[in-house]
């Protein structure tokens, strides 16, 4: 008998020391009884803060929720994180990952489509900038959240323009233009023209052409098994940066984006290529006046647009439904005109909802830097299609490199159909890997 009542007591103490740790984890994970929902993210320096203040702005407005924004690195420093973690009870609920990441965070099955959000609820999905949000749905259904939206746009100083006796005002629009316009640029201390050596611009030099990146519509019908960049279009952008190079009115200034930026406000070169969220930036610190224009073409072709860049907010799957709702609020949140009106001019994104365009803070802005308005401007005169769209592969990062390493090679003098054939029958044999991988699982 004594045995017994040993017993039960041990047993008693044993469950009490069980509900008190439960209750010492619930109380730790929500702190002040709020719903705390983790937000990894991979917004460094000023942007960093934006993205707290943005946070705070939501966690005053209501007392259920606090959203926590933690700093993980780059996005494929935050993205092997998030492996580690994915499925798993220490996941966080919200997600950012670049938009090279789409393929690969939809294959994982971690993830919660806010799909389902948004058809609880009948949220009304047509305030969002369709040309944003097409990146991110596949089959009708929207998987992420756009966040820090962009696209590339021409940047160029116009007093050299000036200087050149070309017209200030008027950014070339056509390869012609923007070759003779670099031959006139072009001096013992400046070049006409530049491009960073980075997947992406060839990707939206082929794309505003109308041009696809890989097979079966982008991968957006299917799964992409062949490389198709190296067609009529992508030949085109190899061809002229590849003249241009010869000629002496293009300038190689590597991978580094703080490199081009800089040679253009010191004068080294007068025109190139940049993401349309660093325009504010180089405006400011620009010792000229600059100007903005669309992406160019090539002669005779039709423009078509540009597609979105930059990333995206995912949900994971693997946690309660609780965090889960949380983590969609605030998503909608970061979607008011308001709070995109903010960001817009903050960070130099895109506002995912147009209506922030026309609220008097940003109207007022954009007359100070009209610049921005031309990449707003650009975006929405884009035509949806699977080539604006954007492709859809799940080694995307990969086949980045491998276009970055055919321009290179342009350099050295490779041909540029070489370069493209050999950049596509490397992606080739990475997709095919990929493919077989994702059907033997």
């Amino acid at each position: 008998m004594k045995k017994l009542w040993v017993v039960s007591i041990l047993c008693m103490l044993i469950f009490m020391t069980a509900c008190s740790n439960d209750s010492a984890t619930t109380e730790e994970a929500s702190g002040d009884g709020k719903t705390e929902v983790i937000f990894w993210h991979s917004m460094s320096g000023e942007l960093e803060r934006v993205v707290q203040e943005v946070a705070d702005g939501f966690n005053a407005e209501q007392d259920e929720i606090t959203v926590t924004p933690v700093f993980q690195g780059t996005y494929e420093e935050a993205i092997t994180k998030f492996n580690t973690v994915a499925g798993t009870e220490d996941a966080p609920a919200i997600m950012q990952t670049f938009e090279v990441g789409t393929k690969y965070m939809i294959d994982s099955g971690k993830i919660q489509p806010v799909q389902k959000f948004i058809d609880d609820e009948g949220y009304d999905m047509n305030q969002w900038e369709k040309n944003i949000t097409n990146y991110y749905a596949v089959d009708d259904t929207q998987y992420s959240m756009p966040f820090n939206s962009s696209t590339p746009v021409l940047i160029y100083n116009k007093d050299a323009f000036k200087e050149a006796g070309l017209d200030p005002e008027k950014a070339p629009e056509t390869y012609s233009e923007l070759k003779e316009a670099a031959k006139k640029l072009t001096n013992d201390d400046q070049v006409g023209f530049s491009i960073l050596n980075y997947g992406w611009f060839i990707e939206e030099l082929i794309a505003v052409q109308g041009g696809l990146f890989v097979d079966n519509d982008n991968g957006r019908t299917g799964n992409a098994e062949k490389a198709v960049f190296n067609g009529e279009e992508g030949l085109k952008v190899f061809e002229l940066i590849s003249e241009m190079h010869k000629e002496g009115t293009f300038y190689n200034t590597g991978q580094n984006w703080d490199d081009i930026r800089a040679a253009f406000q010191s004068g080294k070169i007068a025109m190139y290529l940049d993401s349309s969220a660093g325009i504010r930036a180089t405006v400011d610190n620009a010792p000229f006046e600059v100007g903005a224009g669309y992406l160019p073409v090539p002669d005779g072709v039709d423009r078509q647009g540009v597609i979105i860049g930059g990333a995206s907010l995912w949900m994971a799957k693997d946690i309660d439904e609780e965090k889960q709702r949380a983590a969609w609020e605030f998503m909608k949140y970061v979607t008011t005109p308001e709070v995109q009106a903010q960001w817009h001019l903050k960070s130099g994104y895109f506002s995912i909802n147009p209506a922030a365009y026309d609220l008097p803070l940003v109207q007022e802005e954009w007359e100070k830097y009209p610049q921005l308005k031309v990449t707003v401007d650009q975006l929405k005169n884009t035509i949806p299609s699977e080539a604006t769209q954007g492709a859809l592969i799940s080694v995307f990062p990969e086949a980045r490199q491998k276009v970055v390493s055919a321009m290179g090679s342009l350099y050295q003098g490779v041909e540029p159909k070489e370069a493209l054939d050999r950049a596509a029958a490397e992606i080739d044999q990475s997709l095919e890997a990929a493919n077989r991988k994702n059907g033997s699982q």
